[in-house]
């Protein structure tokens, strides 16, 4: 189960897609030639379309890859607005690192070396907009953290809530029934919290967004 909308909707869609951009193109390349998950296209347009919505002062984004995302949204910000993105994969930071200088955006992306459940403690000022894009083992725990950190009326988004379809099957591969599992509790109690308002939409491979109330 790898689609999670008919594929005749997704080449619709897709015939839309023009884009020129050709260091989000080589970072989409790149991504896939070396199976580096990044975010799914149709979800990247429908963020892009949250910030310069909500217009955030300061976003957190926890799990950078490549930075494919952070640079998406540094580009949104207006000036002298920051984003900072937690990544533990001295890989990934090394390759971010890269793609965001070729970005022209090292002044607006801060990258927070190590695991996010020591970094996220450290940090004392609140979000406007929190990314969370992690392991979903983790997902739970990040979760409480990020409520925390994050403004009255901010908005939180989370990735893979559908899980390539899994969280809605009744057959899963064995491969992927523990993370199936974390999945489904997490969008129990992301849906369920009193301080949060919230949804899931099917949007890529899943998108949770939720407002702090």
């Amino acid at each position: 189960m790898n689609r999670i909308i008919y594929p005749n909707q997704l080449k619709y869609l897709s015939d839309f897609e023009k884009s020129t951009d050709e260091l989000l193109l080589e970072m989409e390349k790149f991504a896939a030639d070396k199976n580096i998950p990044i975010l799914e296209k149709l979800s990247a347009k429908f963020i892009d379309q949250l910030i310069l919505i909500h217009n955030p002062k300061r976003v957190l984004e926890i799990g950078t890859a490549i930075a494919y995302t952070s640079i998406r949204i540094a580009r949104l910000l207006k000036k002298k607005r920051i984003i900072d993105t937690i990544e533990k994969s001295e890989d990934n930071i090394s390759l971010a690192e890269g793609f965001i200088e070729k970005a022209g955006l090292k002044d607006r992306i801060r990258i927070l070396n190590g695991d996010a459940f020591n970094i996220i403690p450290q940090l004392t000022k609140k979000y406007d907009f929190i990314f969370l894009d992690a392991d979903k083992q983790d997902y739970k725990r990040l979760l409480d953290y990020s409520i925390v950190l994050l403004k009255k009326g901010g908005v939180i988004v989370v990735d893979n809530l559908l899980w390539h379809g899994f969280a809605a099957a009744k057959n899963v591969p064995a491969e992927y029934k523990i993370s199936t599992n974390h999945i489904r509790e997490f969008n129990k109690v992301f849906l369920a919290l009193p301080n949060l308002k919230s949804c899931i939409q099917p949007i890529g491979d899943g998108l949770g967004i939720g407002i702090k109330i």
